[in-house]
């Protein structure tokens, strides 16, 4: 699965890699969490790629209310357009979901241990999305939410976790925002290729508490535990 990640590119970075029209306004986030409001990148009427601000926990149009959207953070790709909750999504709103990294909490002998995936370089990831709008049916307003799509994990990550966001190689993306396109096709195969330069850092603990959000959240257990000793170099 993946219930938490990040995405601290500048703006320009990100208008420059989805080849956005305009830069965004975009703040560094360390620790995006469901129901919270994150990136995605859709396209608008005219098929220009544009970057939008919707809530994470996808909520289909027939829902009575927003407590589905905890348990729609994210969709199996193995069975996205077949259920109801996700299918008109998967027929009509596709989206990109931005990403520097993400994380998966490692079971071990010690606990579960923090880990941050991304790759060596830095450069952003797209997750495979789908989105949605609601209209509270008490108010009257508008929301729209997002979800991730998830696969098997790669034979390099699955000691990790046996699940794994799908990530899209840059030549897919058109594709996967091309609502007449039927499906990704081999998903997996995708996103081996997507993730095929991914590595993997153990985090401290700090990353656990969806309140922080900083780049502290990645400090290595080490540096963090040196400073809770009042030890600095």
């Amino acid at each position: 699965m993946c219930g938490r990640y990040s995405l601290t590119a500048p703006g320009a970075v990100i208008a420059e890699i989805f080849a956005l029209a305009d830069p965004p306004e975009i703040e560094a986030r360390y620790n995006i969490a469901p129901t919270q409001n994150a990136p995605v990148v859709r396209t608008d009427l005219s098929g220009a790629r544009v970057l939008a601000a919707l809530r994470w926990g996808l909520v289909p149009p027939w829902a009575p209310d927003l407590k589905l959207a905890s348990r729609m953070i994210n969709a199996r790709v193995e069975s996205v357009s077949e259920r109801p909750a996700f299918r008109e999504a998967f027929e009509r709103h596709r989206c990109l979901v931005p990403a520097d990294g993400y994380y998966e909490w490692q079971a071990t002998a010690a606990g579960k241990l923090p880990c941050r995936i991304h790759r060596e370089d830095g450069t952003p990831l797209a997750f495979a999305g789908l989105w949605s709008p609601w209209l509270d049916p008490k108010t009257r307003e508008k929301i729209e939410t997002f979800t991730i799509l998830t696969c098997p994990a790669t034979p390099e990550l699955a000691a990790i976790h046996d699940r794994m966001p799908v990530i899209l190689p840059p030549a897919r993306w058109s594709d996967w925002l091309d609502a007449r396109v039927p499906d990704l096709g081999d998903a997996a195969a995708l996103s081996r290729d997507g993730a095929r330069d991914l590595t993997f850092t153990r985090l401290g603990p700090r990353i656990n508490n969806v309140a922080h959000d900083d780049p502290e959240c990645w400090a290595p257990p080490v540096a963090v535990l040196r400073r809770q000793l009042g030890l600095f170099d």
